[in-house]
């Protein structure tokens, strides 16, 4: 018996989340006993979109029998997710809600279907992260993914949501990678602007980006250097080996974890290959503050001046 084919195209090989997706995207595949092929779109919604129209198309190439994707820009490819289903190939879209799901559901009768976490959650989980380290208040870098993503707004609104009053952001933008965020910090750090600015911490969007703001602190030669790299910082998706790990050896003050989306999205879609159930439309994954909040709010309160 042939064995499922699935493509599953990521939108990088270095951030640290899409490596653990695609670690995670393999284990299930060969768990749910599914053939996994993986391409990366470079960060490039163009390229994606092509890659994945060529194999829908491919008259050479045998077509996979779904396809697994995380939109690589801002769009979340309509065109190819129709051409896909027209094809009976299933599609699942990763981290992003399209509002063509359904169509595609009572239309073709594919497996059509998202799962992501709760963006404006991790916003809100990030909003309540520096309540409980800075009771005090103060002036947050605010390090957010590039402005064409619908997952950077959606944090930004819910960290909004749950910040307290008495902190202010200054936003600067990256690209979901440490290199972007150190060029972005570093470029800051340059401005007369950041003179004499007192920090009380820096909240980026991803723990790459946490690091790469991190780094940015550790090579510039202000004289506030010291003081900088003694502020809490925040990052997101908590991976095993790099946000987790960053958290317990003191390099990260706290996380949010995130879990990979390829996995479970796999699993449904292997699961409607085998006997035929058709996976919910919409999938949250579950996300959670690392450490837990009530450890953060002990942790401030410990560093208070007696």
């Amino acid at each position: 018996m042939t064995k499922p084919r699935f493509l599953l195209s990521v939108t990088n090989d270095d951030n640290d989340y899409q490596i653990e997706q695609v670690k995670v995207a393999r284990q299930a595949a060969h768990q749910a006993g599914v053939d996994l092929e993986i391409v990366n779109a470079h960060d490039d919604g163009v390229l994606q979109s092509q890659q994945l129209l060529d194999r829908v198309q491919s008259t050479r190439l045998p077509r996979p029998n779904a396809i697994l994707f995380e939109p690589a820009g801002s769009t979340v490819l309509p065109q190819v997710a129709r051409a896909a289903a027209a094809a009976g190939i299933g599609w699942a879209v990763l981290s992003r809600e399209p509002d063509y799901l359904n169509e595609l559901r009572q239309v073709f009768r594919v497996p059509a279907f998202v799962v992501t976490a709760d963006h404006e959650e991790i916003g809100r989980i990030q909003g309540r992260q520096l309540a409980a380290l800075l009771p005090a208040g103060g002036l947050v870098l605010n390090i957010q993914g590039p402005s064409q993503s619908l997952a950077a707004k959606q944090r930004h609104v819910g960290l909004l949501e749950t910040k307290p009053e008495n902190l202010q952001l200054r936003v600067l933008k990256a690209h979901w990678s440490e290199s972007s965020a150190l060029k972005a910090v570093t470029s800051w750090l340059r401005l007369s602007t950041s003179l004499g600015t007192e920090i009380a911490a820096v909240c980026a969007q991803d723990d790459s980006m946490a690091i790469g703001a991190r780094k940015a602190f550790g090579e510039c030669a202000h004289e506030l250097r010291e003081s900088w790299l003694k502020v809490p910082f925040l990052g997101c998706d908590g991976m095993p080996r790099t946000g987790q790990e960053w958290v317990r050896r003191g390099i990260l003050t706290a996380t949010v974890f995130s879990p990979p989306t390829a996995g479970p999205a796999i699993e449904m879609m292997a699961r409607f290959m085998a006997h035929g159930s058709m996976p919910p439309v919409r999938t949250l994954t579950e996300t959670r503050s690392i450490p837990a909040l009530e450890d953060l709010a002990q942790k401030a309160r410990a560093a208070l001046p007696h």
